[in-house]
């Protein structure tokens, strides 16, 4: 069954539905976003996630120390980096972590392959933007499905035909489960069962 991230949570009530409806990641944005939130705000929300359910920071070119201190503090399961992070940058932190790829092209997706880590987020040209990136460039790639994970664009309503076109490993969410700016309990929890209502 295909996992579920919810990402750039701020609230506790957000935490709780997500955590609630069974989601299987939970995303903070330490990165400059209307949805950034502090090292201390995220080990608090923490408290409350379950050791089942994985906690990512979400990073942009981030300082080792920045790193650190998160990963230890909150503390983190996974490092999302959504830089221009290198290789060569993302195998020296030795965190457990996921790329993302901005995807225009094919050659956005094969980019992956240049890459160590566990886990390749591929998401739209501009992240948290909610719109989609166009999936028929994720056909024939070369990245393990078990370590795809898709975003760009997410929400209940096509949700279900990216999982069948893609085969995620994970779907990541953001915008999509907002109104107005802001994470929406109903939404999430909808996400949430839309996916787990379909078989991989």
């Amino acid at each position: 069954m295909t996992k579920v991230k919810i990402c750039g949570l701020m609230e506790k009530e957000h935490v709780a539905a997500a955590i609630e409806a069974g989601a299987d990641a939970i995303g903070f944005v330490f990165a400059p976003s209307k949805r950034q939130i502090t090292v201390e705000k995220a080990q608090e929300l923490a408290k409350a996630i379950p050791s089942t359910v994985w906690k990512v920071g979400v990073f942009v070119n981030p300082t080792k120390e920045e790193l650190e201190r998160a990963y230890h503090e909150v503390p983190l399961d996974f490092i999302q980096f959504h830089g221009s992070e290198t290789p060569d940058d993302i195998q020296s932190t030795k965190y457990p972590s996921i790329k993302a790829l901005s995807i225009r092209s094919e050659e956005d997706v094969e980019a992956a392959k240049g890459y160590n880590t566990d886990f390749f987020l591929f998401d739209a040209p501009q992240a948290g933007s909610g719109i989609t990136f166009d999936w028929q460039l994720m056909k024939g790639h070369a990245v393990a499905q078990e370590k795809v994970i898709l975003a760009g664009g997410l929400n209940t309503e096509n949700v279900a035909e990216a999982i069948h076109r893609v085969k995620p490993y994970m779907v990541d969410v953001s915008s999509g489960v907002e109104r107005q700016g802001k994470k929406d309990e109903q939404l999430i929890k909808a996400f949430i069962q839309t996916v787990k209502s379909e078989e991989r």
